[in-house]
Order: C-alpha cells, then sequence, then structure tokens
C-alpha cells in the first residue's frame, strides 16, 4: 500500500530509506519546538500554548506536504519570520500578538489564492535573483542581532547605539561555547547537530546552577490561550497592509526558493528543470501558514533542513509523514521546551542566521546596480529592525538606481510597482 501511494520504486527507495531519512530531518529540525515558544513568549503569548501551536502546525503542514505532494519536505515555523512577528511587528510596532496572528492568517489566504492562480509565477519570476537573496540574507542577519542580545553579547548603549555586552558571564559563555559546538558538529556532517548543542548547553546550565532545572515528559499544555486568537478585524487595518505583505512576500519567495533547491538536491525536478506538482506543495505550504495562525504560532513554512533526510535518501512524502508524527510526539516534550533558557537557544539563532547569509554569495558583486540594493536591503532589516522596511527599502533603492542609470528597462514592473507601494507608505508614516 505504502509503495503504492508513494511511489517508492518508481523513486528508487525502501520503507525503511524514508523512515530514517524521517528520523533524520526531525532531528535536525527539532530545535524550532525549543526555540519558536521561546521567542513567541516575548510578546507575551502563553509559552505552553506556543509549543503545542508549533508541533501541530509542524505536523499539519508536514503531513499535508507528504499525503497531497508526495515530497519529502518537513514544514514548521519559520525562523526569522517568528522574530519579526515578536520584535517587529508585536514589540516594535506596538500591535498585539493577536493583531499579529490576523496578519499572518491573511497572509496565508492570500498566499492560498496566489497558489491557485497563475499570478504567483509571474511574481515569483518577476523578482530578481539578487533581490531574493539579499532579502534572505536580510532576515538572517535580523536573526543574528536578536540572537547576539539574548546571548549577551550585544547590549544598548546611549552613544553607539550598542556595544559589548558582560563577556564573563556564565549565560554569555555557555551561549558562545554552544555555538562553537553546532558549527564543529555540523562540519562533521552529525545529525541533530543544533538540537544536541541545545540540550547539552542547557544541562551544563543546570549542573552549574546558572538556570534551573525542569522536567522532560508530561501531557501537551492547554492550547486554549492561543487557539483562534487571531484578530482578523485588527489586521486589516491600512497600517498592516507592509506587515502583511512582508509576512506573504517572505514566505512566497522562501518557499520557492526551499522547494527548488530541496527538489534539485534530490533529483525530483523533470527534464525541463521545473518542479512537479509545485502547486500541491505551495498550497501545502499556505494551508500550513493559515493553519498555524489559527493554532496560535507565526508563518509555517518549508524547511531547508529537509536536505539532510534528502541527503539520507529520502525521495518521497513517506519521509514527511514520518516528520510529521515524530512533530506529534514530541507534544509530550513541554517541560523541557520551558526548561530550556534563552542562551541555550541563541546559538542556534545564530547559526541559523549564519547560514542564511550565503545567497549573498551569488550576487553580482561587478554590478553596482546589484550590489547597492542587495546590501541596503540586508543591513536594513537589522538595522531598522524590520524585515518589511529592509524589503521596500530595497526595492526603492533597486528601481531608482536601476532608472537613473539608464537600465530602467531591466526593472520588472512588479517590481515598480512594490517600491512605489512602499514609498506611498513611508511618505504616510
Amino acid at each position: 500500500m505504502l509503495n503504492s501511494y508513494f511511489k517508492l520504486s518508481e523513486h528508487g527507495t525502501t520503507v525503511r530509506t524514508e523512515i530514517i531519512a524521517g528520523v533524520t530531518t526531525f532531528l535536525t529540525l527539532a530545535y524550532i519546538i525549543f526555540v519558536n515558544p521561546s521567542i513567541l513568549a516575548e510578546t507575551g503569548m502563553d509559552r505552553g500554548a506556543v509549543f503545542v501551536a508549533t508541533c501541530l502546525a509542524a505536523a499539519i503542514g508536514t503531513l499535508i506536504m507528504g499525503l497531497l505532494a508526495n515530497y519529502p519536505v518537513a514544514l514548521a515555523p519559520g525562523m526569522g519570520l517568528n522574530a519579526y512577528f515578536a520584535f517587529g511587528v508585536v514589540l516594535g510596532m506596538g500591535y498585539t500578538w493577536q493583531v499579529g496572528l490576523g496578519a499572518v492568517f491573511i497572509s496565508g489566504v492570500i498566499f492560498l489564492i496566489l497558489s491557485l492562480l497563475p499570478v504567483r509565477e509571474w511574481i515569483i519570476n518577476a523578482i530578481p535573483g539578487g533581490m531574493k537573496r539579499a532579502i534572505s540574507a536580510g532576515i538572517g542577519l535580523f536573526l543574528a542581532i536578536i540572537a547576539l542580545k539574548n546571548a549577551g553579547w550585544v547590549v544598548d548603549h546611549p552613544a553607539t547605539l550598542v556595544t559589548l555586552g558582560d563577556v564573563g558571564s556564565p549565560q554569555t559563555l555557555l551561549s558562545a561555547a554552544g555555538f562553537v559546538l553546532i558549527a564543529a558538529l555540523f562540519a562533521r556532517k552529525v545529525p541533530g547537530a543544533i538540537i544536541i548543542a541545545i540540550l547539552l548547553v542547557t544541562v551544563v546550565g543546570i549542573a552549574l546552577d546558572v538556570s534551573p532545572a525542569g522536567g522532560v515528559f508530561s501531557m501537551p499544555p492547554s492550547l486554549a490561550p492561543t487557539f483562534m486568537q487571531m484578530d482578523i478585524a485588527g489586521a486589516l487595518n491600512v497600517g498592516l497592509v507592509s506587515i502583511v505583505f512582508a509576512f506573504l512576500f517572505v514566505d512566497l519567495f522562501d518557499t520557492a526558493g526551499t522547494l527548488v533547491g530541496l527538489a534539485h538536491r534530490g533529483k525530483l525536478l523533470d527534464a525541463d528543470g521545473n518542479l512537479p506538482r509545485l502547486k500541491r506543495a505551495l498550497l501545502a505550504d499556505s494551508t500550513a501558514t493559515i493553519a498555524g495562525a489559527a493554532l496560535g504560532t507565526s508563518t509555517t513554512t518549508s524547511y531547508i533542513e529537509s536536505a539532510a533526510g534528502i541527503n539520507a535518501g529520502g525521495r518521497t512524502g513517506l519521509t514527511a509523514v514520518t516528520i510529521a508524527v515524530l512533530f506529534l510526539l514530541a507534544l509530550f516534550l513541554s517541560p523541557l521546551a520551558g526548561t530550556i533558557p534563552a542562551y541555550a537557544t541563541a546559538p542556534a539563532l545564530l547559526f541559523v542566521a549564519c547560514i542564511m547569509t550565503q545567497g549573498l554569495v551569488e550576487i553580482d558583486w561587478d554590478d553596482v546596480t546589484e550590489v547597492v540594493p542587495a546590501v541596503i536591503t540586508a543591513i536594513s532589516m537589522p538595522l531598522t529592525f524590520s524585515i518589511a522596511t529592509g524589503i521596500g527599502l530595497g526595492f526603492i533603492s533597486y528601481a531608482a538606481i536601476k532608472l537613473l542609470a539608464g537600465r530602467g528597462k531591466e526593472v520588472p514592473v512588479a517590481v515598480y510597482a512594490i517600491a512605489a507601494a512602499f514609498i506611498v507608505k513611508f511618505a504616510v508614516i
């Protein structure tokens, strides 16, 4: 039955290989069930409820991806977007987390509509490759400054805005050790490098009496504090248009890039280099975002960490189904999630940030009209503490520089439209 449904033989794989691949991917991205509640709890959201929402949103999205699209791809609340939700939208702009969830829900609905229409391909193809990579790198830098702040390496300063923190504190030293350990394990290709480091730093911190100990297993906490709490009416406010756009924009291109990259690595592209069943995969992603907002978490998206399972031989949706089951089993680890301190998850944030900046390498550094907008996009996100602002400044500079350089015809109509929309937004503010 499994062979027939998932076409295992056609993809040259077996049930055993698919299950092993699923376990491998889960270990690689399991850190999200600890990191996401830690980030979203900063907004005042119930940490236990967010933990449950994280596991359920990941399980639902990954299960749909496996059963509907038959791809070995895992989904979970996206890194960067959760930080933008917490530190940008709620803590930075002063909106309630309920309104933030409403914005995520609306972006998911729009993504779902775009996934059903041909306009999706038009939008994806219209955005220059350099800008896509710059946005990914900018989100990475945004994560980096949050990680350094949580670890105590960076603190605020009245004269210089930021400065070096107390590098001699136990928390800061433990976070530094955790980061080095993650990088070393990753270099050695150890599955679950991030989760291993998080747990080890937590254990050492407890042993040194830096943070208190807690339990490991229990029944899942109540989902009630966040379930169906999104404020859709509040999110329809004109002032939140750019926020909805940021959630939608990042999820749209991050998902497309991740899916194509993973399919290429797993040799799942067709003879023309296209991804079969792309519409189904995007439907899985958009549906997961809608479900996640209803449950109580930020945007759910496809994870590049799925490459770990693909490298282990995963080629079909059975790998994804295995991951979904493991996310459901993880529901019983809520005490452990509550025990892990910020200094233990900060190294994971910083490492993911480093990985996300790799896209800058692919920018044409010999073309100043490509380099300048890309750099502005990347550095604006952490310095303004806003993904949306970084995107806006990047597109405005891209359109303006190309136009004044006499190369305006190289700019797609969609880019001019986006740039114009952001100029209006900044003018109104």
